[in-house]
C-alpha cells in the first residue's frame, strides 16, 4: 500500500468535484475548491477522521468495499478506480465481477433528475447513488454503512422496506421476486465473491430467504406501483420505473405520480424541502 500516494490522489479527486455536482448545496466561505472532507465522508457511508486519516498518509489499508464507496462517492473514472485499488494494496474490480462504479453519463442524469426520487443500484442491489429527493423519500442512505446500503440485505436481515407498504400477499409475491432476481444475478456471475458473500449471509440469517431460494425460481426487476408510508407527508402511491442501463448491468429506479394527484404534490413538497427538513424522529427540523 502506498499510503503517500494514494492520498495525494483521493486529495486530487476531492479537489475536481463541485457540491452542485454531487447534489449538495454549495454554501458560502468555502476555503478549498471542491467538496469538503465531511461531504465525501457523508457520500461515502464513512468517518470524517477516516477520511481525514486516509488522506494524511496513514491509517489501516481500505477494504475493497471502503474503497468502491469513495470511488463512488468522487466519481473517478474507471482508469484512476483502478488506480486507487492498487495504490491501496488492492486488486481492482475484474471481468466477471458485478459493476460497482457508475458511468459518468448515468450520473449526469441522476443529477438531472431533481424533480423525482431518483437511485442508481447494482446487479446485486446494492443502492450505487441517490439525489436529494431519493433520500427524502426513502430515507438517508448515507445513514448506512456501504455494506448495508443493499437492498435485499434490508429486506431479509435489516429494518426492512420501513417505508414500503404492502398486503401480506403483496409482502409474499415480493419476497419471491427478490430471491428470483438474485438467483438470476447469481447465474450471470457465479465469480462474484461479494455476491457469494451475501448469497451465503442471507440463507444464514433468514430463514425465509432460504426457503425461497432452495426453491429454484428465477426473476427479475420490474417496473411496478409502490406504496410509500412517509413519516411526514403520509402514505403516497407512487410508479416506480426501473431503467436498465445494459452495458453496466445496472438500473436506474425512478418513483413518480401522476399529476394533479396528492402524491404528485408531495414529491414536489419533498423537491423543496429536502431530507434536512425532517428529523429521524419524523419531527419538522430547524
Amino acid at each position: 500500500m502506498d499510503r503517500a500516494e494514494l492520498a495525494t490522489v483521493l486529495r486530487t479527486a476531492r479537489s475536481r468535484i463541485t457540491p452542485a455536482d454531487v447534489g449538495l448545496p454549495g454554501g458560502f466561505r468555502r476555503q478549498v475548491p471542491g467538496l469538503r472532507r465531511e461531504e465525501v465522508a457523508q457520500l461515502a457511508g464513512l468517518s470524517v477522521d477516516y477520511v481525514v486519516r486516509l488522506e494524511q498518509g496513514r491509517g489501516p489499508r481500505p477494504s475493497d468495499q471502503v474503497l468502491g464507496a469513495l470511488t463512488r462517492a468522487l466519481r473517478v473514472s474507471d482508469s484512476d478506480r483502478d488506480l486507487i485499488f492498487r495504490l491501496a494494496g488492492a486488486e481492482p474490480p475484474q471481468a466477471g465481477r458485478i459493476a460497482m462504479t457508475i458511468k459518468p453519463s448515468v450520473m449526469r442524469l441522476l443529477d438531472r433528475m431533481a424533480d423525482l426520487p431518483a437511485l442508481v443500484i447494482s446487479a446485486k442491489s446494492d443502492v450505487l447513488a441517490w439525489n436529494p429527493p431519493a433520500a427524502a423519500l426513502l430515507g438517508d442512505f448515507s445513514r448506512r454503512p456501504p455494506a448495508r446500503r443493499n437492498i435485499m440485505w434490508q429486506r431479509f436481515l435489516g429494518d426492512g422496506l420501513d417505508r414500503v407498504v404492502m398486503t401480506p400477499e403483496a409482502e409474499a409475491a415480493n419476497a419471491l421476486d427478490c430471491v428470483g432476481c438474485l438467483r438470476t444475478v447469481h447465474a450471470k456471475y457465479p465469480r462474484d465473491p461479494d455476491l457469494a458473500r451475501l448469497i451465503t449471509e442471507l440463507r444464514t440469517g433468514s430463514a425465509q430467504f432460504d426457503e425461497l431460494w432452495r426453491a429454484g425460481r428465477s426473476g427479475q426487476l420490474s417496473s411496478r406501483t409502490t406504496t410509500i408510508a412517509h413519516p411526514e407527508l403520509g402514505v403516497l402511491d407512487l410508479d416506480c420505473d426501473a431503467l436498465l442501463v445494459p452495458e453496466a448491468d445496472q438500473t436506474v429506479v425512478v418513483y413518480s405520480a401522476a399529476p394533479g394527484t396528492r402524491s404528485a404534490s408531495a414529491l414536489e413538497l419533498l423537491r423543496v424541502t429536502g431530507v434536512e427538513q425532517f428529523s429521524p424522529d419524523g419531527a419538522a427540523g430547524d
